[in-house]
């Protein structure tokens, strides 16, 4: 992400020829100068920018666990964060002064409109403060006048007057500049008046709304887009109630169409799901975890089986932190540039990889959007399902792409065929996947790899039947099932092969689905191997 935003920073520099502002140094004084005296205005140039600044937030929810709400640990993480990057005082102005920003009218480009009202008032206080400090002073010094109580009277009440409204508003941005949204936030929780009342989340929103504001001014000052990363980790280690607070707090993050933020939600589906299921988060959705995480999340990575090379990867990365075995990676340098003298032709740059990325992913969209392709039959008809598939499928793409040397490597019209079959069908999918994994295991042949998956799944069906019980909230999830069979046997046939080449890179599909099935087939196998035991021996008296 770091890359992508020097590539657009870049990019855009030399095609605007406007360098990006920072509230740091001058900055900073043009910033309080424009949240003072400037309206600003989102115009279409604005929108048409590339640029990017992804500002990263951790929050793990471990270091919240024992409070007793979570939610507000991750609201008060966000509200810290963005304090300390952009800084107290120019979020402090903003509360006081600050304006949203607004849409432009017309095909105007300009960003900053002054605020007219604004300086009518300031000039009008700085008036009568001028003139009730001249009268003051008239009143006090010039001989004659002094002993006119009246106009010493007179002059003090103007002056005390239009010197207080300039007292408050400074009062007011010191008053936000010692006081964070933070402590704001922890002094609402820790209100029994105020959680016990309907209007409790709705005053948390209203300071998230006010960063939320903040952010999209600063977008316009710094002449780029602004986007939070939240990444929320040991959440599967919280209990459940606290769990399911997280991910409302999330909903209610993002319940705004333009929110500028970003979750990355690294939990294990297996714990979470029962932990949603156990909460009174799920009534409306049949108590199914797994419903209530579709609806959640836009673009689903599940991370596949660790390969061979991964593995070994990890490991010299585990060896190169020895302080002892460092000149590995010194003799490593040498002999890539040896290899390198010696003319030993290299991988292909990076720059060609997302070249043929881009090409196979235009590819594979084209056949969605084809309607005389059979795979635009099987598109859903929910929007999010619809934003699950088109995020996957670059993703699926780039990592078959990585597999590239390997012989059979599926066509973009495949792998967008695959991921729709993910997304529509886990069950149905992850069963046949794991039967044609039981099957390898026992029967390794070039033949098997021949066979469909299709005929792989039918062969099989009669158990999953028979698990339907245990396996009822994860049926629930897919489509329609005679779409099912038409798909496989008829519109896209895949093989063995195929389904064993796709495994790796499938990231839509939950493969603790798969994990589950295997354990729950091979404890039915084992109830139906056990025979019973014939006790008709007689014995001795």
């Amino acid at each position: 992400m770091r890359e992508e935003m020097a590539q657009r920073e870049a990019a855009e520099l030399h095609h605007s020829h406007q360098k990006p502002r920072s509230p740091e140094g001058w900055g900073l004084l043009l910033v309080l100068w424009y949240l003072a005296f400037y309206k600003p205005i989102i115009t279409e140039g604005h929108l048409r920018r590339k640029n990017i600044e992804f500002i990263f937030i951790r929050f793990s929810a471990w270091q919240y666990a024992g409070c007793d709400k979570l939610w507000a640990g991750l609201v008060t993480t966000l509200c810290d964060n963005i304090r300390h990057h952009f800084g107290a005082l120019p979020l402090s102005v903003y509360h006081v002064m600050g304006t949203r920003p607004r849409f432009a009218s017309g095909f105007s480009q300009k960003e900053w409109v002054l605020k007219r009202g604004t300086c009518l008032k300031l000039w009008g206080l700085l008036f009568v403060l001028g003139a009730g400090l001249s009268v003051l002073l008239v009143a006090l010094l010039v001989p004659g006048i002094k002993d006119n109580h009246a106009l010493k009277v007179v002059g003090s009440t103007i002056t005390s007057l239009s010197g207080s409204s300039l007292v408050l508003g400074a009062f007011s941005i010191l008053k936000n500049l010692l006081v964070s949204e933070k402590q704001k936030i922890e002094r609402l929780t820790n209100s029994e008046r105020f959680a016990s009342q309907l209007g409790f989340m709705s005053k948390v929103h209203r300071e998230v709304e006010v960063l939320v504001d903040f952010l999209a001014f600063m977008e316009i000052f710094e002449r780029r887009r602004l986007r939070v990363v939240l990444e929320i980790t040991s959440l599967d280690v919280c209990y459940p109630e606290k769990v399911a607070g997280v991910l409302n707090a999330m909903n209610t993050l993002l319940s705004d169409a333009n929110s500028p933020f970003i979750f990355i939600l690294a939990v294990d589906p297996s714990v979470i799901i029962p932990c949603l299921e156990q909460t009174g988060c799920m009534k409306g959705l049949a108590d199914n975890g797994y419903l209530y995480l579709n609806r959640t999340v836009t673009l689903p990575f599940s991370i596949p089986e660790m390969g061979a090379r991964s593995r070994l990867r990890n490991l010299e990365a585990a060896v190169q932190t020895r302080e002892d075995l460092m000149y590995r990676i010194i003799t490593s340098n040498v002999e890539r540039r040896r290899a390198k003298c010696r003319g030993v032709p290299e991988v292909p740059s990076r720059r060609e990889m997302d070249a043929e990325a881009v090409r196979c992913i235009h590819e594979a969209f084209r056949c969605l959007h084809d309607s005389a392709d059979p795979l635009a039959r099987y598109l859903p008809v929910n929007n999010t399902h619809v934003r699950r598939i088109v995020n996957t499928i670059p993703v699926t793409l780039r990592l078959l792409l990585h597999r590239a040397g390997i012989p059979g490597t599926p066509s973009p019209r495949a792998a967008a065929a695959w991921v729709v079959l993910a997304d529509q069908w886990p069950c149905r999918l992850s069963w046949a996947l794991q039967c044609l994994e039981d099957g390898w295991q026992s029967q390794p042949t070039p033949d098997f790899c021949k066979r469909s998956l299709w005929s792989i799944f039918q062969e099989n069906v009669g158990e999953l039947s028979a698990l339907r019980q245990p396996l009822h909230n994860v049926l629930t999830l897919d489509g329609d099932p005679e779409l099912f069979q038409t798909f496989l046997a008829c519109d896209f046939p895949f093989t063995a092969r195929d389904a064993r080449a796709f495994l790796g890179v499938t990231v839509n599909l939950d493969h603790s689905i798969r994990h589950k099935m295997g354990l729950l087939r091979g404890l039915d196998r084992l109830k139906k191997a056990a025979a019973p035991v014939s006790c008709n021996v007689r014995r001795p008296h």
